[in-house]
């Protein structure tokens, strides 16, 4: 039994879906920032930086999105390729882009203030956009020439989840207008991440956390 202690629209987001995917048994902890729920000592034993997802399970606590995602995906035997297969090796540099790269600069460019503070932000966001951009085109362009299994429109895994997921924030919630990135600017990326939203798991969890029937295509 597993404790994934979320909030809505939060980057627990995609490891709630695979939970939900993995159909494993598991319970939800919601958390409330303005609450301070995630300052309280019993959280931070459970995430020393008092951060969203923490995963409970029954080999200890877990956090940060990526590492979560990966255990799951290796314990239960699905959803990315097992560490045998020799498709492992394009997954893991590509996993690791989305989870080192992408999901970074994106918080660049969603909270350019992070960085150096409100002085810097002007500066940082349109840097952020140009390198998303820049791994979003690498990301389509792998798609379109390698036609990987763990990122297809046929079979679901945690890269489309995770993917949809910071598609969905840097389409929607950029600061600017001018400095969102449509998803439809990379249409085979969008092609999975439209099949990946269909999917019952993803229904749930957006019906669950009011994302609305499409959470990556139609996101905002």
């Amino acid at each position: 039994m597993y404790t994934l202690h979320y909030a809505p629209d939060f980057a627990s987001m995609c490891v709630h879906m695979t939970l939900v995917e993995l159909g494993v048994p598991f319970s939800l902890a919601m958390k409330s920032l303005e609450a301070g729920d995630l300052e309280t000592p019993a959280y931070r034993r459970i995430h020393p930086l008092g951060k969203i997802p923490a995963l409970e399970t029954p080999h200890g606590a877990m956090f940060e999105t990526g590492a979560i995602l990966l255990w799951l995906a290796d314990h239960h035997g699905r959803l990315a390729p097992a560490p045998a297969d020799p498709a492992r090796a394009a997954f893991l540099s590509w996993f690791v882009l989305v989870n080192n790269g992408v999901h970074t600069t994106m918080m660049d460019l969603l909270h350019p203030e992070y960085p150096g503070g409100d002085a810097a932000a002007a500066h940082v966001a349109p840097v952020a956009h140009a390198t998303l951009r820049e791994q979003y085109a690498a990301l389509e362009a792998m798609v379109v020439a390698d036609r990987p299994a763990w990122l297809s429109p046929e079979q679901p895994s945690i890269m489309a989840y995770y993917l949809g997921m910071l598609m969905r924030w840097t389409s929607a919630y950029a600061p600017e207008p001018g400095l969102n990135i449509p998803l439809s600017d990379y249409p085979a990326l969008q092609a999975v991440l439209a099949a990946a939203e269909a999917r019952p798991a993803a229904q749930k969890v957006a019906e669950v956390e009011g994302l609305g029937p499409k959470p990556f295509t139609k996101a905002g």
